[in-house]
């Protein structure tokens, strides 16, 4: 997926506005197992996803935890350092050799004092990544394991052949056995 497509995936950009914005990407390559964003610490860049899939996970003492994952098309970003430059809370790791496109926070900020249409197209990421977030928590507190495995099949039916089952099971909040049951039943 090229960044004209990404960007307008997020919110139609004029011509102007896109040519703007792409003079400041940087397209950079990193292989499987990547961490390409660290917890605690505060990121200065936004990526999006031109080939591949990342996820995002936290560590807790006695494990660790799979909340989102990216695919192509979409952006990967600590919300706390964009929003409050302060430092995250998330590790996101590559789960395949991926291809992104970097912006520097930094210059993308510039951009939105400058340019209104840029200015906007970056309050629908936010808002897009807020809702996002949303879905997922309402899903999590109000839907079965089953439920939400029958939501990911619908709606990211390829991250069952690209991504490890234990992170799967980690995203739905279950355990890996509890997933080998529910895909036996949806068989």
């Amino acid at each position: 997926m090229d960044i004209e497509q990404i960007l307008n995936k997020i919110h139609p950009i004029s011509k102007s506005a896109s040519s703007i914005l792409k003079e400041y990407f940087t397209q950079v390559k990193y292989s499987k197992g990547h961490i390409l964003l660290r917890a605690d610490k505060i990121e200065t860049s936004i990526y999006f996803i031109k080939k591949g899939i990342v996820r995002a996970f936290a560590n807790f003492p006695d494990n660790e935890i799979t909340f989102w994952f990216g695919k192509e098309g979409d952006p990967v970003l600590s919300m706390k350092s964009y929003i409050e430059n302060t430092k995250g809370y998330e590790f996101i790791e590559l789960l395949e050799d991926c291809e992104l496109y970097e912006i520097e926070i930094k210059k993308l900020k510039e951009l939105f004092r400058s340019n209104l249409s840029i200015a906007n197209w970056g309050r629908k990421l936010a808002e897009k990544e807020l809702i996002k977030t949303e879905e997922r928590l309402i899903s999590r507190q109000l839907k079965t394991a089953t439920e939400r495995y029958n939501e990911l099949l619908k709606n990211q039916s390829d991250l069952i052949k690209r991504v490890q089952l234990g992170y799967i099971a980690s995203y739905l909040g279950i355990t890996q056995v509890s997933l080998s049951r529910i895909r036996a039943k949806s068989r």
